[in-house]
């Protein structure tokens, strides 16, 4: 059965070929007890590691989600090294060393030799060619493997991949693989999980992998495939995903299995179209900058009770009306799309059991808040962003009981309206945020509020995450967000924050990340002292001490909604960079400034900024 993944973060879609729970989650399941406790001695530094090696040790007993989990451990604190991988060679059935480009041909030769591997990992390992996958040749116990983007793979490797007959599950996409060694995938008859993504493959290959009747997960993103291969996926009766993104493919036919489906940057002449058979059962569709002949005759084939995620990020379809037959969505991402205040009604038709809805960089404003309201009773997660929205929406955005996450990130959200009838009587807006109590993550970055609107925020005691960007906020801002219990998050990028407001900052006993990038009138020796009063925060800033390479705790944005990006074989292909150095982006913000109003931000003192408090902030937050 697929894991069910959600849009907000992680993969897409379902992945029924995901090859391990992560690291993370072992150590969860090790718990803190004795048996937590003796891992991590085992595990805490380099010489502790040396210390139980040099006795020998055997781990051979050692129960495999204990041994499992020590191994990645170790791997995640980079204490682990080839000779140390014999100790493991008895024990260890899921290996997980992606991205890990110093892992090559000796590694290898240690992994070669373990017992029971079920499940290896070498995504992104550079260094694996194909002469480092000669120790794994004829591996009886390996079920799965990932070879995603590993470059130097060639055909010449497949002779080795081949001689391991049981494997249910490979991962080959984005390395240098031919449509004819492809081709010769075909004995590998057991498979049930094929990513070929970004690789050539042709309808001739496509016609010699027809004997894969296992087959469950076909990733394809990328393929020369045309209409003419595409007719022959009907010929994987079990097929419940299939990715045929980013290809020249304009006809689908009727997969009676298919549960999730990715046609994303095609064009669309038929899906999925009728025939003998029952309707496919599809529950997850992405479609992210698709075109549609006849989008209405499109969907007319899809059985609308099962459909629960729909994907139209970037389409340029111009009216929403087969959305009104879709009554099971239960997410929907319309982000940089066409839609509008005039169409947002096929959104409230099929509203109330919607539970995550993306209108970020749409031309929706206030007045699309007003026609949702009353219609989405279920709406957890919403995304405004870049909209053209104000602090008229919050009025709207409060009837809508069961949010919990709130992206109102580059919009003009000020944090006070006025009072109808009158232009110098104000209300704070924010404030009416309070009345959702369900709320935990908010994202206010890059919008209009200055610190007197804010203190609202300091009400919401269930808020866990908050995203703040802002030259116009200052510590008194900051000081406000200490009385956050159950923040765990908080961002409070390019502020004028002062040593003397982050040293006498409160922080809470669950604050795990604090943000300070771009608060450039902090100093190394106040940023390491506030590190070493609260160890447990992991603190953001270019002057930040280095962290622990165990620590990856990621909160941000990015988690509230994951948009359909392209892939990067296809970014370098259009010339296209995938990222911005932050060299480029630098702006010296001491320019806004004058020497003498540098010097008095540099030394002012924090009690000098908390005598205002008191008329700023409710009674509550001053006990």
């Amino acid at each position: 059965m697929a894991e069910q993944v959600t849009l907000e973060g992680g993969d897409r879609c379902p992945r029924s070929g995901a090859m391990m729970g992560s690291p993370s989650s072992r150590m969860e399941e090790v718990g803190g007890g004795l048996v937590g406790r003796c891992m991590e001695a085992a595990a805490g530094s380099a010489a502790s590691v040396e210390k139980w090696r040099r006795q020998r040790r055997t781990l051979e007993r050692l129960p495999t989600h204990l041994a499992d989990a020590l191994f990645h451990l170790l791997r995640r604190r980079r204490l682990l090294y080839p000779s140390l991988l014999e100790v493991f060679q008895h024990c260890v059935e899921e290996v997980d060393l992606h991205g890990d480009n110093y892992v090559d041909a000796e590694w290898m030769a240690y992994l070669g030799a373990f017992r029971s591997l079920r499940v290896l990992n070498l995504a992104g390992c550079r260094a694996i060619s194909n002469s480092a996958l000669w120790s794994i040749t004829g591996m009886t116990t390996l079920k799965e493997l990932d070879l995603s983007r590993c470059s130097r793979i060639t055909d010449a490797g497949l002779e080795h991949i081949l001689s391991i007959s049981n494997l249910e599950k490979i991962r080959i996409s984005e390395t240098r693989l031919t449509s004819e060694g492809i081709m010769r995938l075909s004995s590998l008859v057991n498979l049930r999980v094929l990513d070929l993504g970004g690789l050539p493959v042709t309808d001739q290959a496509m016609k010699s992998l027809q004997v894969l009747t296992q087959l469950e997960y076909l990733d394809l993103w990328g393929s020369d495939i045309s209409d003419k291969g595409a007719a022959m996926l009907n010929m994987f009766p079990k097929l419940n995903y299939l990715n045929i993104g980013w290809t020249n493919v304009n006809k689908l036919p009727n997969l009676p299995a298919i549960v999730c489906l990715d046609l994303s940057n095609c064009t669309v002449h038929s899906m999925l179209e009728k025939s003998n058979t029952a309707k496919a059962p599809l529950s997850k569709l992405f479609l992210h900058r698709t075109t549609f002949i006849d989008v209405d005759e499109a969907f007319s084939y899809l059985k609308e009770s099962y459909l629960s995620v729909l994907d139209l990020s970037r389409s340029p379809i111009c009216h929403f009306n087969f959305l009104a037959k879709l009554k099971s969505l239960k997410q929907l991402d319309l982000s940089s799309s066409q839609m509008t205040d005039n169409l947002i009604d096929a959104v409230a038709s099929v509203g109330f059991n919607l539970r995550d809805l993306n209108l970020s960089n749409t031309k929706v404003t206030s007045q699309a808040m007003c026609l949702l309201a009353g219609n989405v009773p279920n709406l957890e997660r919403l995304s405004l962003s870049q909209t053209s929205i104000d602090d008229t929406s919050l009025q709207y955005l409060s009837m809508m009981p069961s949010l919990k996450i709130i992206d109102l990130s580059k919009t003009s959200i000020k944090g006070f309206a006025y009072l109808e009838g009158s232009k110098l009587d104000k209300t704070l807006s924010l404030a009416m945020l309070q009345s959702l109590d369900h709320l935990e993550n908010l994202n206010l970055e890059e919008t209009l509020v200055r610190d007197e609107v804010l203190h609202p925020l300091g009400m919401l005691r269930g808020l866990k995450c908050l995203y703040l960007k802002s030259d116009f906020l200052s510590d008194v801002s900051f000081h406000t967000m200490s009385s956050l219990p159950n923040l765990t998050f908080l961002g409070f990028q390019g502020a004028v924050l002062s040593n003397q407001g982050l040293h006498l900052f409160s922080a809470s006993a669950k604050l795990h990340v604090l943000d300070l990038r771009g608060c450039w009138l902090l100093n190394k020796d106040c940023i390491s002292s506030f590190c070493e009063k609260f160890p447990q925060i992991e603190v953001k800033h270019a002057l930040a001490p280095m962290l622990p390479v165990e620590q990856n705790i990621q909160f941000g944005p990015s988690l509230l909604h994951r948009t359909t990006q392209m892939p990067t074989s296809k970014l370098r292909m259009s010339g296209q960079s995938q990222f911005k150095f932050s060299k480029d982006q630098f702006a010296d913000e001491r320019i806004k400034y004058s020497r003498g109003e540098l010097l008095e931000l540099q030394f002012s003192h924090m009690p000098d900024v908390l005598a205002n408090l008191r008329d700023l902030l409710p009674k509550a937050l001053m006990d």
